[in-house]
C-alpha cells in the first residue's frame, strides 16, 4: 500500500516489512513526514513488524485542505482510523512523536479497541499538558504555539531566505544539520507550512473538556529530559490519565527529536513492548 483515502483525501504512506507482520502505525510530528522513521522502520522490519509510516494531513500533497477546521484532533484520529483500516488488521501498535503523539493520544481515546498498545513520544496526555501550562514554566516553552496562531506572519518569517530561520530554529532545539535541511526543504512546498501550522490554529477551535479521558490501551510513554519545548510536570503528570497498563521511560540529555536522535535506544523499547502485548 502507497496510499489511502478518507473523505476524498488522498494520503501518501509509506508501507514497509513483510505483509503479514503485525502492524506497527508511525505517526510523524511537526515540521516532519514519514522519512524521520527511516531508522526506527529499519529496526522494526528487521524484527518481522509490518510498519505503515503516513504523510499526515496536510503532509501529503492530496490531503492539504484549506480550512484550520480540517485540521482539529477529531479529523486527524479519524485519518488513523481510516489507514488501520486499509492496512487490513484488526488491531495495531501506534507510535506517534510529537504532534504524532497527540494524534496517538486521541486514537487510544477514542478507539480503543483498534490499538494492541500506544507508545506516545515527547507530548504528554493533552489533560496533563494543558495543566501544565499555567502551573509550571510549560506555558512560556509554548510561545510558539501562541505565535503560530498569527495568520501569513508564521509563515513569511520562517519562508524567507529560503528557510534560513527556520533550518536554524530547528537546529538550535537540537536537530542536526542534514535533518533541518531536509525538513525545511519539505516545508518550502507550495501550501505545505501553512497547512502544518493549521495544526496548532485548529487547537482553539476545541473545547478543552474532551481532553480529559483515561486512556485503558496499555500504553508506553517515552519523553526525554533535554526537550526544549516539553518540560518536566506534563511528563510526569501523564500517569494520571492512564487507567491501563503504564510504562514510562526517560530519555537522558537527549533532546526533543528522540526517533532520530537515539533510533536504537527507541527501536529497542518499542521492540520489548509490542513482545509483551501481541497484536493477536
Amino acid at each position: 500500500m502507497d496510499q489511502f483515502r478518507r473523505d476524498g483525501l488522498v494520503f501518501d504512506v509509506r508501507d514497509s516489512g513483510p505483509p503479514d507482520g503485525p502492524v506497527v502505525v508511525l505517526l510523524h510530528g511537526f515540521p516532519q513526514r514519514n522519512d524521520s522513521w527511516n531508522a526506527i522502520i529499519e529496526r522494526l522490519t528487521a524484527q518481522g513488524y509490518r510498519c505503515l509510516a503516513p504523510n499526515q494531513r496536510g503532509y501529503s500533497p492530496g490531503a492539504r485542505p484549506k480550512r484550520r477546521r480540517d485540521y482539529v484532533i477529531p479529523e486527524l484520529v479519524a485519518d488513523v482510523g481510516a489507514l488501520i483500516d486499509a492496512s487490513g488488521a484488526e488491531r495495531v501498535h501506534l507510535v506517534g512523536h510529537d504532534w504524532g503523539a497527540a494524534v496517538a493520544w486521541g486514537v487510544a481515546g477514542d478507539m480503543p479497541e483498534r490499538l494492541a498498545t500506544v507508545t506516545p513520544i515527547s507530548v504528554p496526555h493533552p489533560a496533563a499538558f494543558l495543566k501544565a501550562i499555567p502551573t509550571s514554566r510549560q506555558g512560556l516553552a509554548s510561545w510558539y504555539m501562541y505565535f503560530f496562531q498569527l495568520p501569513w506572519l508564521p509563515e513569511l518569517l520562517l519562508t524567507r531566505g529560503q528557510g534560513k530561520l527556520a533550518k536554524r530554529s530547528l537546529t538550535r532545539i537540537g536537530q542536526t544539520d542534514e535533518a533541518a535541511e531536509r525538513d525545511t526543504r519539505a516545508m518550502l512546498e507550495p501550501g505545505a507550512l501553512t497547512a502544518g501550522l493549521n495544526w496548532y490554529r485548529g487547537m482553539p477551535l476545541l473545547d478543552p473538556r474532551t481532553a480529559t479521558g483515561r486512556i485503558t490501551v496499555p500504553t508506553m510513554y517515552v519523553w526525554s529530559d533535554n526537550d526544549a519545548a516539553l518540560l518536566p510536570k506534563g511528563a510526569y503528570d501523564t500517569e494520571k490519565y492512564v487507567k491501563g497498563e503504564y510504562r514510562f521511560e526517560v530519555m537522558s540529555g537527549v533532546s526533543h527529536w528522540i526517533p532520530e536522535e537515539r533510533p536504537d535506544e527507541l527501536a529497542g523499547l518499542l521492540l520489548d513492548w509490542f513482545a509483551a502485548h501481541p497484536t493477536t
